[in-house]
């Protein structure tokens, strides 16, 4: 017996609006998913519904995820560490109580961070060594999490990315503010640090998938996942030149060293944070999304597709 559309429990994106969640709702669309959009300041979305709520605080967060099927948190902060410091373990701990007093599962996506400097590919059961105040902070709100799993307190799964890039990834892809912004109008691109070395990015299109694979099957909560990535990562050198040829421009760019971005950060107060995860571009950045891949049987977006894809999309002023 089929059931109808409005007896179905809705899908929940913690932190609608930004680029995962974008990505999310053409496809969870077209699977004919129904959805509930949770932001602080959330945007209407034709035929979704949207909610407002305070992540920072329980009672709304547990109110807003009322009869729920999932919660897949997607929730990104201002790129500050003492913003991090602050609200992420208290989000952390709302998101848990929200979902427990909801008696539903919930996805959180996370990042690398916590891993710190790994020599080699990182895999799901790469121990976490953070060398930085915000791999420190990711390192501390996942071990809680995993803490309340192994205790059996949550149905909940980790679903880890690399850097990412793609559509609707304009505001949170190191790739578009250094590479394909400046490619766009013709201007020489930038990299940080060393561009000689391989670095993996995952696809906003990928991950949205990914994300949508896990919240069908069930049977992978309490586990922690790498989203589909492609294993063939590129050097910078590589990405600018692939995109310039694809553009029909100048492949010149400039390495931006770590005294320059320390000056820069003098005066960016973004920049600034970023210079303690510049170990991250000076020697191979490899993320294994091999587990995922072999239990879904499914194939990531490969770089020069998804280099040729984002920029058709941004070229039309998505």
């Amino acid at each position: 017996m089929q059931v109808n559309q409005a007896d179905r429990k809705p899908i929940a994106l913690v932190g609608a609006g930004g680029a995962i969640a974008n990505s999310m709702l053409p496809l969870l669309l077209k699977n004919q998913e129904k959805l509930r959009l949770i932001s602080r300041t959330p945007k209407p979305y034709n035929g979704v519904e949207v909610v407002q709520a305070d992540a920072t605080k329980s009672k709304e967060l547990t109110k807003a995820l009322k009869d729920c099927k999932i919660a897949i948190i997607l929730i990104g902060l201002e790129y500050h560490s003492s913003i991090w410091e602050k609200q992420w373990p208290h989000i952390m701990d709302n998101c848990i109580t929200a979902c427990i007093n909801n008696n539903i599962p919930m996805i959180f996506f996370d990042n690398v961070y916590m891993y710190g400097l790994v020599e080699g590919e990182m895999i799901e059961s790469t121990p976490f060594n953070p060398c930085s105040r915000k791999g420190e902070i990711r390192a501390n709100i996942a071990s809680y999490l995993l803490q309340q799993i192994k205790k059996n307190n949550i149905r909940a799964s980790i679903a880890r990315s690399a850097d990412f890039y793609g559509p609707h990834s304009k505001n949170s892809s190191m790739l578009y503010q250094l590479v394909f912004k400046n490619l766009l109008v013709s201007k020489n691109a930038q990299w940080l640090v060393n561009s000689h070395v391989q670095h993996a990015f995952s696809y906003t299109t990928d991950l949205a998938q990914g994300l949508y694979m896990l919240s069908q099957d069930l049977t992978t909560l309490g586990q922690t996942w790498h989203l589909p990535t492609c294993s063939t990562p590129l050097t910078g050198h590589q990405i600018i030149e692939e995109a310039a040829r694809y553009l029909s421009v100048n492949n010149n760019y400039f390495v931006l060293s770590r005294w320059m971005v320390k000056s820069y950060g003098w005066f960016n107060p973004t920049i600034k944070e970023l210079y303690e995860m510049l170990y991250q571009y000076e020697q191979p950045y490899l993320f294994s999304s091999k587990k995922f891949e072999n239990y879904f049987n499914y194939n990531p977006v490969s770089y020069t597709q998804g280099i040729h894809e984002t920029l058709e999309f941004l070229k039309r002023g998505s």
